[in-house]
């Protein structure tokens, strides 16, 4: 304990000093604190609490608290913090709601000193005060904070954010008697401990929990807050109302932020959960990291500067069971591997460019630049020195624009306006979508459309074959044309004798039919205008595909592309065409078949109606639906890859369960939310909303439902709605009024965040057109926006 009891405070007599390293922990850390002289650590986590000394190789074990042979949930920590003014003085934040202190100078095992359960649920943070010894603050998930002075059994005060469960406390390192606080409904609250009956200030901070907050060590007036909405914020307090004049945006939840000491303008941040590394900000630049320490392997759940004097030391605890000490010599650095061009296209297909000046305007006409040489990368930063700031480089922006033609959007805006997703039958859905593409002149997408209802649309149905009946496929002869005249005179005929004969039986249907339309069509025959004609069997769907041969030939499979036009041209009539053996046999074996039969296919283009001959089916008559969808899948690639998204995102609703598991998942997310993003940014929200309700992907499904809670205050006495209706539960006053005709509001009720007066929609818009201040007379400068 002698050793542990040592302190150095001044940093210039014994300077710190060591390298990266790190030492396994038994168990994941939840919290980590260092003491004052920056030679111990202690680590806290749900089965770990020990303290390691601070060596110039190694960490060492020096002492654990965690004793007994059955521990209790007071050792169970989610947050330690140890006393910057008295050595020897531990706290911990328990998950069974207990606040406990440790004294370590305490002789026996159990270094155990104070207990406070007043706490209902678990705490989520202690926090000592900078400069008062015996003054403890914490935090819990029950919505409450509580000061308690040491020398006491019990908390001295209370403190009720009125709000969901308090995450982060943490006392002012300038202001004596005050601390901040930060919520899970997105709010931060200041209060001074004097008045624990009402906060000081407070102020949405964030679109959602707000877990973590840190005050500046050397500017008054500064806050940061780290939020579940990816993003920091640091906030000047000085003023009237909190200003925001940074932002920086991560790429997940923020868990801990720390301000780097004597650099004012970086901060460290961790994530609560996907990236598991640590980076150091400069809020001036927040789109690239300053610093980046990558060595852990799981979540980093605690980081702490090793000394509030000293910017290169950093301490941090990971779910990983580890803990690290970061040297910022080491740290990588983000800037070195970014590309100094930047490329992007506008909305509207106008294209932006960045690059080096030197580039862009040539070396000939470079002035000097006092910086350095402007050839080195944008974001280039001096060597000697890592942890100065970034270098004030420029960098040339280049804009060509589009012809006003090619950016137009109207189409765009139409079609989402104007298609239908749902509520109809597929077959409705697919012909009004392709009749707006078509109005739009988009013919291609409405033949798309077209094409997708002939695909999937159920097949009408069919008379069941009688057992006199031959299969419509695999007995049907191989022919080019036949003469209608002919056909309609030998069906009459037969049917006049009143024979039918099962070797024919083929050929009756197509006689029927093609002589009931060449006799509607008599008067049409011969003339200039266009003849219909028919396909094979009068008994064939539409959907049945046939392959065109004109020899008896072994079918082998091979690729077939749609012909341009809708129907074959006609081939060119031979003069002494061949009969199948077949046919010959059947003629031969036949009494009523003669010589002039067999010539029957030798007659004029006029007279002659042109058949699609069938040597052997390729498919069953009944495609299902599953045999287009590779074909489909590729449509919608496609689409996706020239840009129009929309067509895609659009046939992917339409056909539903038909296509979706043809296609990846993450797929379909990107595509979902490359359509919702156009739709947003050209302010379709009604279209935007529909086509998340309708998707059928999960991820995409839950955006219009995250972040759905309005947290409204009093009109009267500006406190927090607590109950669901409109009366307020302390002043019970209505707080729906209308600030300008004092009526109740029934319909739409637009209110103002910042002094919570609001009322009827079109009332409000009236009177800020010609007034900026509040119409409830509060002083208020309200906008509406």
């Amino acid at each position: 304990m002698e050793k542990m009891s040592r302190v150095t405070t001044a940093l210039g007599s014994s300077a710190i000093s060591g390298r990266t390293m790190f030492c396994h922990l038994d168990a994941p850390a939840n919290a980590i604190s260092v003491c004052r002289d920056a030679t111990q650590v202690v680590v806290a986590g749900r089965n770990i609490f020990k303290i390691y000394g601070l060596e110039e190789e190694q960490f060492v074990e020096k002492l654990n608290l965690r004793v007994g042979r059955k521990p209790s949930l007071n050792f169970s920590c989610a947050d330690v913090m140890w006393h910057q003014m008295e050595e020897n003085l531990l706290a911990t934040a328990a998950t069974n709601g207990a606040v406990v202190t440790w004294n370590l100078g305490k002789p026996s095992r159990n270094k155990q000193d104070q207990l406070f359960t007043e706490h209902k649920r678990t705490v989520n943070k202690v926090c000592f005060h900078p400069t008062e010894v015996y003054m403890l603050l914490s935090g819990s998930q029950d919505g409450y904070m509580k000061c308690f002075d040491l020398r006491k059994k019990e908390s001295v005060s209370t403190f009720s954010g009125q709000s969901e469960s308090v995450r982060d406390v943490q006392f002012s390192m300038k202001d004596y008697f005050t601390f901040a606080a930060s919520f899970e409904n997105g709010n931060v609250q200041l209060w001074d401990i004097r008045r624990p009956d009402r906060y000081e200030r407070m102020f949405t901070a964030h679109t959602g929990p707000v877990f973590c907050c840190d005050w500046h060590p050397d500017d008054r007036g500064w806050l940061a807050t780290g939020g579940r909405d990816k993003m920091v914020k640091v906030w000047d307090m000085t003023t009237n109302r909190a200003k925001e004049i940074y932002c920086v945006q991560t790429i997940a939840s923020v868990a801990r932020v720390k301000w780097r000491p004597e650099r004012k303008w970086h901060l460290a941040t961790c994530s609560m959960m996907v990236d598991h590394n640590i980076y150091v900000w400069d809020v001036r630049r927040p789109f690239i990291p300053f610093a980046t320490f990558e060595e852990h392997k799981d979540v980093t759940t605690g980081i702490v500067w090793r000394h509030q004097h000293d910017p290169y030391f950093l301490l941090s605890g990971s779910k990983d069971s580890t803990l690290y000490q970061h040297m910022f010599k080491d740290a990588s650095r983000p800037v070195d591997r970014a590309n100094p061009e930047g490329l992007c296209f506008g909305l509207f297909g106008d294209l932006a460019f960045a690059a080096k000046e030197s580039l862009i305007s040539g070396d000939s006409n470079r002035k000097p630049y006092p910086g350095g040489d402007r050839r080195y990368p944008i974001f280039f930063f001096k060597k000697p020195d890592l942890t100065e700031q970034f270098a004030h480089v420029s960098s040339a922006l280049s804009v060509f624009e589009s012809s006003l033609e090619s950016r137009r959007m109207d189409w765009f805006v139409k079609t989402a306006r104007l298609y239908l997703l749902g509520g109809k039958p597929f077959a409705e859905l697919c012909d009004h979508n392709a009749k707006v593409a078509k109005e739009l002149n988009r013919p291609q997408v409405s033949t798309t459309w077209t094409m997708l209802r002939l695909m999937f649309s159920d097949p009408a149905n069919l008379s069941t074959p009688g057992p006199n009946n031959i299969s419509k496929l695999g007995n049907l002869p191989l022919m080019n044309s036949f003469s209608m005249k002919e056909m309609g005179t030998e069906s009459r005929l037969d049917r006049s004798k009143g024979e039918s004969r099962q070797d024919n039986i083929h050929l009756e249907p197509g006689n029927s039919l093609i002589n009931s339309n060449n006799d509607e069509n008599e008067e049409t025959e011969g003339s200039e205008g266009q003849a219909e004609y028919m396909f094979g069997d009068a008994e064939l769907d539409d959907d049945d595909l046939y392959s065109m041969e004109h020899e008896i030939q072994a079918v082998e499979e091979q690729e077939y592309t749609l012909p341009q036009e809708a129907f074959p041209l006609r081939h060119e009539i031979m003069d002494n065409p061949s009969v199948p053996e077949h046919l010959q046999q059947d003629k031969a074996d036949s009494p009523h078949a003669s010589g002039n039969e067999a010539e029957v296919m030798c007659l004029t283009p006029i007279e002659s109606l042109s058949l699609i001959a069938i040597s052997q089916p390729l498919f069953s008559p009944h495609l299902p639906a599953r045999f287009f969808c590779p074909v489909v899948r590729e449509m919608l690639s496609h689409y996706a890859e020239q840009g129009d998204v929309q067509m895609a995102v659009s046939v992917l609703i339409v056909l539903g369960d038909r296509i979706r598991k043809e296609i990846n998942d993450l797929t379909q997310e990107h595509w979902y939310m490359s359509y919702i993003d156009l739709l947003q940014r050209f302010e379709l929200w009604n279209v935007s909303n529909e086509v998340i309700k309708l998707s059928t992907c999960s991820a995409i499904t839950c955006l219009n439902q995250t972040s759905t809670t309005l947290h409204v205050n009093c009109s009267n006495c500006k406190r927090p709605m607590s109950n669901r209706g409109w009366i307020c539960d302390r002043c019970h006053q209505c707080a729906s009024v209308c600030a300008v005709c004092h009526h109740v509001v029934k319909g739409l009720f637009v209110w103002c965040q910042g002094c919570s007066h609001g009322g009827h929609l079109e009332h409000v818009m009236n009177w800020l057109k010609s007034n900026s201040h509040c119409p409830a007379g509060c002083g208020h400068l309200c906008e509406y926006t």
